[in-house]
């Protein structure tokens, strides 16, 4: 969002921008295990009818919440709930998950996630085939997925495994979500959305899901295009003019540190890049937190968007659990002081003005206390072909 699932939107609401409440510090809890408890607890009492977690943003399609928002933000609460210890002995998770399976797999019937009807433009479907993908794939690597219902989750997951590599921007590579009228029409790829698509589509592949090499290539092509040589910026979109934005850096924390994880997962990045992005994410954390659950997107003087909140945080975790272990402890420490700055007396986490929106920033929370975990799960690695 998703996924995490946590599309723009790109009108800009004219407001001055805000400036951060000074944060005392906060010391991060040593035992993660009830903070964990709570949140799995809070994420199964959440989940709506009929089996969803919608992410709840300013777009609307027909003044509902887009079906790309609904199985996106399923998909990674659904995850997080399977990667917390002791699912299979929870009955309640049990059931969320399972009610979450049959709503994700019945997203492929909807009309507004067709690969083949999209035309360009702003959209969002392609959110919902990343993580309802990465959501199955979960379920069936964690054996969570009912023998009855075993061919019908994997026919899904083929279904939005191929509907994405649809969305694919033609002759460039990658994907986004704005992309501009007409299907055949090439625009920049959006970091922010084809670092999380390279992961599910990793993810596909180690799992036996035929993947296109070349696609990926394209992609990742496309993603080291946004990336400035020295300081390590990554460009919203295309990398036109980055060496000259090394000053707009605050703002490009978020997708600083999916780029250089998506790189590295890819056998392209490095623990220096990797630690280059965390300390950037550390350094500029309270231009984030100045957007925090606040109204407007795209706003200045960085263009930052509430919805970058919980992403950075996820993808500063993901590159943190991917530095070699002795480089790791010193960012753990300086992570979760940040992170436990804003978690809710109810043990929530929550980037939007929106309640709802509660699930998605709690289940990508967890997920980077889960990071920090004995037994962690390792994401899956792209091998080239010939590597193999």
């Amino acid at each position: 969002m998703m996924i995490s699932i946590v599309p723009a939107v790109l009108s800009i609401m004219v407001m001055m921008p805000q400036e951060a409440a000074p944060k005392a510090p906060v010391d991060g809890p040593k035992d993660f295990a009830p903070i964990i408890t709570t949140a799995v607890e809070r994420l199964v009492a959440m989940q709506e009818d009929p089996g969803q977690w919608p992410y709840e943003g300013v777009y609307r399609v027909g003044g509902k919440i887009p079906v790309g928002y609904r199985i996106g933000g399923t998909g990674i609460c659904g995850e997080a709930l399977l990667r917390a210890p002791g699912y299979a002995s929870d009955p309640a998770r049990v059931a969320a998950i399972g009610k979450a399976l049959t709503f994700v797999c019945d997203g492929i019937k909807e009309p507004l996630m067709s690969p083949d009807d999209y035309d360009g433009g702003y959209d969002v479907r392609g959110w919902g085939m990343c993580y309802g993908a990465r959501f199955l794939l979960a379920a069936q690597r964690a054996d969570a997925i009912p023998e009855p219902m075993k061919d019908r989750a994997k026919a899904a997951t083929e279904w939005y495994l191929a509907a994405l590599a649809k969305l694919e921007i033609p002759q460039v590579g990658g994907w986004t979500y704005s992309r501009q009228p007409g299907r055949e029409t090439p625009c920049p790829a959006s970091p922010f959305m084809t670092a999380p698509c390279l992961e599910t589509l990793f993810a596909a592949k180690a799992q036996g899901f035929a993947v296109d090499p070349a696609m990926i290539e394209r992609a990742l092509k496309a993603l080291a295009g946004t990336r400035a040589d020295q300081s390590g910026f990554v460009d919203y979109a295309g990398g036109k003019g980055v060496k000259d934005k090394a000053d707009q850096i605050p703002g490009a924390v978020g997708r600083m540190c999916a780029v250089e994880v998506a790189m590295t997962l890819a056998g392209r990045g490095s623990p220096e890049g990797l630690e280059r992005a965390i300390e950037a994410f550390c350094a500029h954390w309270d231009a984030l937190e100045v957007r925090r659950a606040k109204n407007g997107t795209h706003l200045a003087p960085y263009g930052v968007a509430p919805y970058y909140f919980c992403y950075a945080h996820y993808y500063a975790a993901q590159a943190i659990a991917l530095l070699p272990e002795d480089r790791r402890s010193k960012h753990w420490t300086a992570y979760n002081e940040l992170l436990f700055r804003t978690r809710s007396p109810e043990g929530t986490w929550n980037d939007r003005v929106f309640p709802r929106s509660a699930n998605y920033g709690t289940a990508m929370s967890m997920m980077t206390l889960l990071m920090q975990q004995p037994g962690a799960v390792d994401p899956a690695r792209w091998q080239p072909v010939g590597s193999e």
